[in-house]
């Protein structure tokens, strides 16, 4: 960087560890209750899981099979994501400057596919079960649902707190929704077909199940996605933000604007600005940081540069020929 330049980071009070160890560490208490509550809801879950296999067997229900089914995959989304978040708070490397803080959002994206994958096979099942009823334990169908509903309703009220604060949480919630999802519609089935004796009511049921389920594994997975393409956070405003930065006194033009988010609850914004009068590079860089922080943006790494060499490098940048 050249002497004329500056940078403002918003972290760089601990040099020594960086912006994402700071980040982390001030959330500490937070992450570690949202750990705690992973596992409580991986244990009920775990345990349920086998009651709803036998009970579906031994009812013949697909809704209760279907649920079983989602609770496995719970299983395994619930480890996946407890072990992505322990894996983030280990520190930055050389190698490894952000850490590994996107295990989270790559255990999201996972999560997201499983649900999908779990989602079209119930509307396949349900498909083969349309084409011939079997006949269903109503019953036995309605014990089990009415436990499973008291166990996700547990684990959903555990998770609900933590949900809009990382995608990696939202995905096990997600999942614990379809599984509270699920028992609602088998007791549906169980009480449909004790009343009627029309069992095509626990397929139907299942596919319904299903496109819920498909509708929030899109959402999750789209999120998951524009984090790992780097775009804009959903909502921010880019061109609104530019605009605020640009009513700043002093501060000529502004180009190279990237803002992106690292990870859940964490954006991150570059940039870079014109100056006319060196003198004033402090008081813009402090308005700078305070406008983004406003903006939500906790990462900040603004460079502000004099007229004259930003000129200067736009005619080097000139292709030979052309006028700068």
């Amino acid at each position: 960087m050249s002497p004329a330049s500056f940078h403002i980071h918003a972290h760089s009070d601990v040099a020594d560890q960086g912006p994402i160890h700071d980040h982390f560490h001030g959330s500490l208490h937070r992450r570690k209750s949202q750990r705690r509550r992973m596992r409580w809801v991986l244990g009920i879950t775990a345990v349920f899981m086998v009651v709803e296999v036998v009970g579906g067997i031994l009812s013949n229900s697909l809704a209760l099979l279907a649920d079983a089914g989602h609770m496995f995959t719970d299983v395994g989304a619930l480890t996946l994501s407890l072990v992505a978040m322990r894996m983030a708070q280990r520190p930055p490397s050389p190698s490894k400057t952000y850490g590994y803080v996107r295990l989270e959002i790559l255990a999201a994206l996972v999560n997201g596919g499983i649900l999908m994958v779990l989602a079209a096979f119930i509307i396949r099942e349900a498909w083969t079960r349309f084409q011939s009823p079997p006949e269903v334990n109503a019953v036995i169908l309605l014990g089990v649902a009415s436990g499973g509903l008291l166990v996700t309703i547990t684990g959903a009220l555990l998770l609900r707190s933590h949900a809009k604060e990382s995608l990696n949480i939202r995905g096990a919630y997600l999942h614990i929704l379809g599984d509270l999802l699920g028992s609602l519609g088998a007791i549906t089935a169980g009480l449909v077909i004790l009343a009627t004796g029309w069992s095509l009511a626990d397929p139907l049921i299942s596919v319904f199940i299903a496109f819920l389920i498909l509708v929030g594994a899109w959402r999750l997975v789209r999120e998951a996605t524009d984090v790992l393409l780097e775009s804009a956070p959903r909502g921010m405003d880019v061109e609104a933000l530019v605009e605020d930065l640009r009513g700043i006194e002093g501060l000529g033009e502004l180009h190279d604007i990237h803002v992106w988010t690292l990870t859940s609850g964490f954006v991150a914004m570059s940039g870079h600005g014109v100056i006319d009068d060196l003198s004033m590079h402090r008081r813009i860089l402090d308005e700078v940081n305070g406008r983004l922080a406003r903006h939500g943006i906790s990462h900040v790494t603004f460079q502000l540069e004099p007229r004259p060499l930003h000129q200067l490098r736009g005619r080097s940048a000139a292709p030979e020929g052309e006028p700068a």
